[in-house]
């Protein structure tokens, strides 16, 4: 028989050397230690230490969501009836009866401050203000609309993590339409596996782009998805490798969509759990699965774990190093 190992000595080994410690003055300094004191007060509950406010956050799951609600300023235009009507899973029922919008949300800032910075091997520098970005979602989302995309509608991205990108996925956010994305260096079939299953009306996509000193044309994987989709009825081509070559036929151009003055952005106000977009996953059992994301839940995650966990302010840049396909 194997000699029983203490406890303390195996948590102690396989902890190793601790790298870092929160600072002692972390609860005053922090955004996290503001949201702790600003729920002690709101909701009634001590919360002298993280380890407090994680048991608060998995025993009392309605308090704790409607507090991050409250203490972010998340704005219904519907207020819920309840924080959660079931909590059954799979199938919980968050905040049932509210309506509103991530892209409001992401769009609320204004000014002249940089909101999206973008560099890569294929083009200049990017930097977009917050006024500048939302100009630039206003007259995606009028592009959209004249293609005749509505609430429910699906738009796939087969395009890198460019400003176009993300401006077209907060346009079709803006209007309630879903939005699913793969990385332009995913093959035709890993392509058609994913978007297929939701049959997108509307496809964006790229000509290509550069790895590298290599540069990597996607015209034909372009055309052979396309292909495959029956339920397109728009193209919407970005010159992203080709800045001076229209290589996609038949496709509206990015600056065609982008041509007109969307005036006033509007937001359309949907359900909590309305699609916001659709991710997949890797299909190493099988067709990949497709996992709806939801405009409310993502956006309170957001705001928690840029917030409270990355301690993220308006003075910081945050930068992820992923693709679309992820």
């Amino acid at each position: 028989m194997s000699e029983r190992l203490d406890p303390d000595e195996l948590t102690s080994e396989l902890l190793g050397t601790v790298v870092w410690e929160p600072p002692p003055d972390a609860r005053a300094t922090t955004r996290m230690g503001a949201f702790l004191d600003a729920a002690e007060e709101r909701a009634g509950v001590a919360l002298p230490d993280y380890a407090a406010a994680w048991a608060w956050s998995v025993e009392d799951l309605e308090g704790f969501w409607r507090t991050v609600v409250d203490h972010f300023d998340v704005h219904f235009v519907d207020e819920p009836t309840a924080v959660l009507a079931d909590p059954s899973m799979p199938g919980a029922v968050w905040f049932p009866g509210a309506t509103l919008n991530y892209a409001e949300h992401a769009l609320r800032e204004t000014g002249d401050r940089p909101a999206l910075v973008a560099r890569s091997q294929t083009r200049d520098e990017v930097v977009l203000s917050f006024d500048e970005l939302r100009d630039r979602v206003a007259r995606a989302a009028a592009g959209l609309r004249r293609l005749g995309v509505r609430e429910g509608d699906r738009i796939a991205a087969y395009a890198p993590n460019i400003p176009e990108t993300t401006v077209a996925f907060l346009a079709a956010a803006s209007l309630g339409a879903v939005w699913s994305s793969c990385a332009p260096e995913f093959g035709t079939t890993s392509v058609v596996e994913r978007i297929a299953q939701i049959e997108p009306k509307v496809l964006l996509v790229v000509d290509g782009y550069r790895y590298g000193t290599k540069e990597v044309d996607r015209a034909d994987e372009v055309a052979r998805i396309r292909a495959e989709l029956p339920s397109l009825e728009a193209t919407v081509a970005i010159p992203y490798l080709h800045p001076d070559e229209t290589r996609i036929p038949d496709a509206v151009t990015w600056d065609e969509l982008v041509a007109e003055d969307g005036g006033e952005l509007e937001f359309t106000p949907v359900p909590f759990d309305h699609p916001l977009y659709v991710l997949y996953s890797s299909g190493t059992t099988g067709l990949p699965k497709a996992i709806v994301h939801g405009h409310g839940g993502v956006l309170i995650e957001h705001l928690k774990i840029l917030a409270l966990h990355h301690d993220l302010g308006e003075d910081d840049r945050f930068f992820w190093f992923t693709t679309t396909g992820w």
